[in-house]
């Protein structure tokens, strides 16, 4: 069921939710949280799909806040509210209202927000495009326990990195490190088979990524090794390279849905990385509501400690890394080889070199004679 309502209020919206309870046959509320959504027009069907398909694990009150631009002085200066509230089949397992937010209204989005939270229940705020540098200070991100940003829909997320651990707050996430739960997961379990100490590690994926970066600083910071960044062509992150003292680890995805782990003395395996979609990772964020402490470890640790080498070559196979030794002793004994080959040579032709001129002289003076 679908309500329109045009130049409303908070009250009359609420009045609204009731009346489509009842129209549908649910009149009891089972809701677990509040899930604001702070987007544009452009980006809002995507978002409130995500967020529709989020709510079959997390029942909710999706409120999706849409500031709309004004063009003329005079719209700027009227304060309008706009709503569409969906109950039923249209808003998944919860209820969803829709809030377009003209004039004056923009600038006081918290105060539309505010009498239309669930009571006793938990905020998260969800900014789908356009995040706040700091979003606990944000008007919206004060009413969170929970805060989420996406730097991958910034255009400058390795710029937008450095600015989040600036300003990070307990209660602030972002999707770029819940895309690589996986990866962590599947690093975390290679290690724990093979004891062994790790020396170094190398991340590789697409250039504007802040998942591998996000990635190799939790390396850095749970393992205290140097890490570095390689470029590769993606789809997103692609490969991790960890040196150790057993052997080489590699856990390579080049096509971003099935990965191999390679390990010493053990056969290659195939694992399930597949891309996830951003209801999946919004799900998995809605199951915790408490401050994440890795998060905030691995941010804080900075993007600027990485190492980041110009070539981005790409991380080698587990069958490419094993004869590497012997090839690299054999390189060295034959550079070594020709090294000390021509410095011979150099030699012969330096006690050459004075003896020429001393023949010709005792050429000429037996001519003479």
């Amino acid at each position: 069921m679908k309500i329109d309502l045009t130049d409303t209020t908070a009250s009359k919206i609420n009045k609204a939710l009731v009346q489509g309870r009842r129209a549908v046959g649910t009149p009891a509320i089972g809701m677990v949280l509040t899930l604001v959504i702070v987007t544009d027009e452009e980006n809002a069907y995507d978002a409130l799909r995500a967020a529709n398909d989020a709510s079959r694990e997390h029942p909710s009150r999706t409120l999706v806040v849409i500031k709309r631009v004004s063009r003329s002085p005079r719209d700027r200066a009227k304060a309008r509210l706009d709503a569409e509230v969906r109950v039923g089949t249209e808003a998944g397992t919860g209820e969803t209202v829709v809030l377009r937010l003209y004039g004056e209204a923009i600038d006081h989005a918290q105060s539309v927000v505010l009498p239309l939270l669930l009571p006793d229940a938990p905020v998260v705020v969800w900014w789908a495009v356009n995040a706040p540098l700091d979003p606990a200070k944000d008007p919206l991100g004060a009413l969170a326990q929970r805060r989420v940003t996406d730097a991958y829909a910034s255009e400058q997320p390795i710029e937008e990195l450095t600015g989040r651990a600036d300003t990070y707050t307990p209660g602030d996430t972002d999707l770029s490190w819940t895309r690589i739960t996986p990866w962590r997961s599947m690093l975390a379990a290679a290690l724990d088979q093979a004891p062994c100490t790790v020396t170094s590690a190398v991340v590789e994926g697409e250039e504007f990524n802040p998942s591998c970066e996000l990635l190799a600083m939790w390396l850095a910071d749970r393992l205290d090794v140097p890490v570095s960044r390689a470029v590769s062509d993606g789809p997103g992150l692609t490969a991790v390279r960890l040196e150790s003292s057993g052997g080489t680890i590699v856990l390579d995805r080049p096509d971003g849905s099935l990965a191999t782990l390679c390990m010493p003395g053990q056969p290659d395996r195939a694992v399930a990385l597949k891309r996830r979609e951003t209801s999946e990772l919004l799900a998995e964020e809605l199951r915790r509501l408490d401050p994440d402490d890795i998060y905030a470890a691995a941010l804080k640790y900075g993007v600027d400690r990485l190492q980041l080498p110009g070539s981005g070559a790409p991380v080698p196979s587990a069958a490419s890394v094993a004869p590497s030794a012997s090839s690299a002793s054999t390189a060295s004994a034959a550079s070594a080889s020709s090294a000390s080959d021509s410095s011979a040579a150099d030699g012969a032709e330096a006690a050459d070199a004075p003896a020429k001129p001393a023949a010709k002289k005792a050429g000429k003076r037996a001519a003479a004679k």
